[in-house]
Formats: C-alpha cells, sequence, structure tokens
C-alpha cells in the first residue's frame, strides 16, 4: 500500500534569495517554477505528475533524538541552496505490519504537500494517519483524487508508541510537571508550519481542516479538544475516532511509564537512562501496550468527554462517523482495543466479551440478552458486534451529541459498503469482512493494492465521498453534489449512510447499534 514517488531533478541553475524564492513560489511562472518553493527554513524543489505538483519528506521540526527524545518538537534547522523534496522522509520507529513499514529511525518528523495546478489559494487538507499509535506513516496515501477537487493535501509523520506517548515522572519533573502527548505535539507542529508556509505552496492558511482515521481520528479528537491548538485548523473530520473518550490521568500514565522503565532495566527511573536506551529495546517494551492520549493537563487539561460536554474545545464544523462493521477488522489482526489472546471461542467468549464491556457497567448477562449468540453465525461475529456498537458506533454518536449541543455544527455518518475490497489482511482470512474498520479510507485515497477491483457503485460512492469531504474542506458543509446531507443535531439524530451507488440519509443509527442500551440515549 505505500505510495512511493521520486522527482526529477530540474536541469536548470537555482536562483537564490528571498525575492526570487518568493516570486517563483507566487501565482506567476510555470509550472516548473512551481516545483521550487521558498519555505521559512529554505527552499525545496519538489516535482510534478500529470495531475499536481508535489513536494515529499520536507522537515516541519527537528529530529526528537538524543536530548530532544521525549521532549516537545522543536523547530527544524535552517538550510541553505536547495532541498530536494522528491522522495519521502523515513516512517517513525515502529515494528511494521499490515498497517506501515518497519523503521527504527527516530529522525521522521517530516510531512508532504500535495496541491493543484493552478493559481490557488486552495483549501487544505491535512490528514493523520492511523495504527492504533504504534504504527502507520504520511507516505502511504495517494492524494490524487481528493487534490482532483481542488484543495491541498498535507499528509504527517508523527512519534508513535512510546517514543510519542510515554508519561513518566522524571520527564514530568524537568517539563514543568506534565509529559507524554507527544505525538499530538508533533502533530500541533505540522500544523503551525501549514500556518506559516503553505501560501508558498498556493494553499490557503486560513481554510485548514484537519481529519484522520482510527488513532487519526482520536488525534483529531485530540486538537479539537486541546487550547494549544486553537486557531490552527478551521474544520475537522473525525473517521472512526471516538473510541476512547475517556483518557487516562497523568498519575494513571506516569506509573505506566514506571513500569515500561522498570522492565527496560531504567531502575533509577532517570530520564538519562530513559533516553540512553535503543530503539529496539524502546519498541520490544511497548508490544501489546494500549497506546493512547492522556490528560497531561497541558495538551489535553481534561478528557475529551469532558471537553465536548463543558464546551471547552476549539468550535469548528466537523463531520463525524464510523462503519458499519469496525471490529471484524480489528480482532482478525489481533489489535484489540482491550487486553486479550487469541481468537475469540465459544470457551472464551464469556470471558472474552466481560473484559470489553469490564468499564461499561453492563454485565455480561445483559450483554448476552441484547446481544444473543444464536443472532450471529459465529463467537467472534457476536464479540465484534459487541465491540463495534460500545466502542465505536455509540460513541462516536455520543461525541457528535456532545459537540452539538455545546455550539458546533456537526455531519455524522455511517461507512456501509458490506463489500468493501479488503486490503490489509489475506481476504480469506474471514468469510465476511463487512464494512470494516478503515474500509472507507480507499474511497478517499486510492489503493495501490495489486489485484483490487471496484463496481461502479463503489466508485460512484467513492466519487461521492470525495465530493462531500472536499465540499467541506472548502465551506463546512459537506453539501453541493449528490444526495444531501442533513446537519446532525441532538433532535434529528440523522446519518448520512455512505453506500455503493447512492447514499442516503438515515434516522435509525442508534437503534441498529442499541445506543440506548450503551449509553442511555
Amino acid at each position: 500500500m505505500r505510495f512511493d514517488r521520486k522527482g526529477a531533478r530540474l536541469g536548470r541553475p537555482l536562483l537564490l534569495g528571498a525575492f526570487v524564492g518568493l516570486a517563483l513560489a507566487g501565482c506567476g511562472g510555470d509550472n516548473a517554477d512551481r516545483n521550487r518553493v521558498l519555505t521559512d527554513r529554505g527552499e525545496v524543489l519538489g516535482n510534478e505528475t500529470a495531475s499536481m505538483h508535489q513536494y515529499l519528506g520536507i522537515p516541519y521540526a527537528a529530529p526528537p533524538t538524543g536530548a530532544r527524545r521525549w521532549k516537545a518538537p522543536e523547530p527544524p534547522a535552517a538550510w541553505s541552496g536547495t532541498r530536494e523534496a522528491g522522495k519521502f522522509g523515513s516512517g517513525c520507529p515502529q515494528t511494521g505490519g499490515a498497517f506501515g513499514a518497519a523503521s527504527t529511525n527516530e529522525d521522521c518528523l517530516y510531512l508532504n504537500v500535495f496541491t493543484p495546478k493552478g493559481d490557488g489559494p486552495f483549501p487544505v487538507m491535512v490528514w493523520i494517519h492511523g495504527g492504533a499509535f504504534v504504527s502507520g506513516s504520511g507516505d502511504s496515501y495517494d492524494a490524487s483524487k481528493l487534490v482532483a477537487q481542488g484543495v491541498a493535501v498535507v499528509t504527517i509523520n508523527y512519534r508513535l508508541g512510546h517514543l510519542g506517548f510515554l508519561a513518566h515522572p522524571s520527564l514530568s519533573a524537568e517539563q514543568g510537571g506534565s509529559s507524554g502527548n507527544y505525538g499530538l505535539m508533533d502533530q500541533q507542529a505540522a500544523l503551525r508550519w501549514v500556518k506559516n508556509n503553505i501560501a508558498q505552496f498556493r494553499g490557503d492558511p486560513n481554510n485548514v481542516t484537519v481529519f484522520g482515521e482510527s488513532a487519526g481520528g482520536l488525534s483529531v479528537q485530540s486538537q479539537v479538544a486541546s487550547p494549544l491548538a486553537a486557531g490552527l485548523f478551521n474544520k475537522a473530520i473525525v473517521q472512526s475516532g471516538s473510541y476512547t473518550l475517556d483518557q487516562p490521568s497523568l498519575a494513571q500514565a506516569q506509573a505506566g511509564g514506571t513500569a515500561v522503565a522498570t522492565a527496560a532495566g531504567c531502575t533509577d527511573q532517570s530520564a538519562s537512562c530513559l533516553r540512553a536506551l535503543t530503539v529496539e529495546q524502546i519498541l520490544q517494551r511497548q508490544a501489546g501496550a494500549n497506546v493512547v492520549p492522556t490528560i497531561d493537563n497541558k495538551v489535553l487539561p481534561v478528557s475529551l468527554r469532558a471537553a465536548f460536554t463543558s464546551g471547552s474545545f476549539n468550535k469548528v464544523p466537523v463531520i463525524e462517523g464510523s462503519n458499519a462493521d469496525e471490529y471484524s477488522l480489528l480482532s482478525a489482526a489481533r489489535m484489540d482495543l482491550v487486553p486479550s489472546v487469541g481468537p475469540v471461542t465459544a470457551a472464551n467468549y464469556q470471558a472474552r466479551v466481560s473484559s470489553l464491556i469490564a468499564a461499561s457497567g453492563r454485565t455480561f448477562e445483559q450483554v448476552n440478552a441484547q446481544y444473543p449468540l444464536s443472532a450471529y453465525a459465529s463467537p467472534v461475529e457476536a464479540y465484534d458486534a459487541i465491540a463495534t456498537d460500545l466502542l465505536f458506533a455509540c460513541s462516536g454518536r455520543t461525541s457528535a451529541r456532545l459537540k452539538s449541543a455545546s455550539g458546533a455544527n456537526v455531519y455524522a455518518y455511517e461507512f456501509n459498503d458490506p463489500n468493501a475490497p479488503m486490503i490489509y489482511l489475506p481476504p480469506a482470512t474471514r468469510p465476511r469482512w463487512g464494512a470494516y474498520h478503515a474500509a472507507e479510507i480507499q474511497y478517499l485515497f486510492p489503493t495501490s493494492r495489486a489485484g483490487v477491483t471496484y463496481t461502479a457503485a463503489q466508485q460512484a460512492l467513492s466519487n461521492q465521498m470525495v465530493a462531500y469531504w472536499t465540499a467541506f474542506a472548502k465551506n463546512g458543509n459537506p453539501n453541493g453534489t449528490g444526495p444531501a446531507w442533513p446537519q446532525f443535531t441532538n433532535a434529528n439524530d440523522t446519518f448520512v449512510s455512505l453506500e455503493p451507488g447512492t447514499s442516503r440519509t438515515v434516522t435509525n443509527f442508534a437503534q441498529r447499534h442499541k445506543c440506548a442500551f450503551w449509553t442511555g440515549s
């Protein structure tokens, strides 16, 4: 699924100087000139395809290595001459798998800019990738279909896993009483880079939409809730990103960080010992960890639920949604959001469900009455239905309700293609995937996976979603082409069901996902 391109070097000599660089980046000049852009750190040389300009591997922060590990991102060093921007930068450290390539390179804070051919200024869409906060990178997404609708797209890397989210008392002591959430700080640094530089790429710094899926969607939620992100974006799209509305406290996160340090051999619990660990040692210690943002009293003063309930968040227009069969992918990939071992079977079904619902206030008997095993083809399908409704569908609806009640304009959706091509795991892994977690991404960012084909109705759905997303990026309203998408309110409880062929509005989302049972409303 990796989307790699290399640009050709232009043969004409480079003219240095801020005045010349600004002129080349402006509205005049040919496409070759527009491949050269002067940023606030130096000039970059991108390249172009038949349909767009692209500038790859631009540093937006200094490498978070050595003494900068586990600190807020710092501006990158300036460079003289021209920096080649025809190749992606390294992904952040991760073990690798279906959702991202393995890497041990901490020098990874890079972004990529894709722009239409034309004068602009273009609305800007900043994509935050998913991957459970432990995998993924910005180089896996083909922005061409979105760019073709007249928007600029920026994809980013950010620190992952323990390198991105470890909280620890020694780190808090040196950083004003707070630690963790470095990956969220990276995202904010990337958004500041966009504010400061995107006009040079013919993007509109005053019309920025941040969007993301899964961990990327939860990142978007976190930026909506973070006071430090105020003014950095104008709209937000949350795709399957409401699975954790109640974040751990700093004390809880620091206790986890202390355990990580002990396991890694840093029994003195010092920051210097932690920073002396190799990337491999850190990756080894995060195996199986449930990595999420925390209430660090800085980036996130309160939980997402508390921020949205109180109205203390960045009130921008929001698209929020989930997929009809979220958990089929997650259980198959052994990426459960609750501690578990192995597949769900008839023998372990009650124990697995009990673990899943432990914090919900519901008993196994109550859940079993709502989701009788006899209604499903297998125990794993029953489990997936419970997890989908509890963690994604009803949690996402709660998020939409809270934001709407606090005065934000919200548009709600459910992605509902039951035959979406499987592009992450071997399709034969299970007989039915449905509208699985992350299935909608390929409808916005075309996949490069060999052998994947789409029906005419699925192509129509892709076109419709791209039109909705880019209309929202332009105007804060997804309407313009295709079926009408009403604004969500707590009174109308209306979702758009994104279906092959022609989408439609529905008002039975809460009923189908048993939200009254899970949330009381």
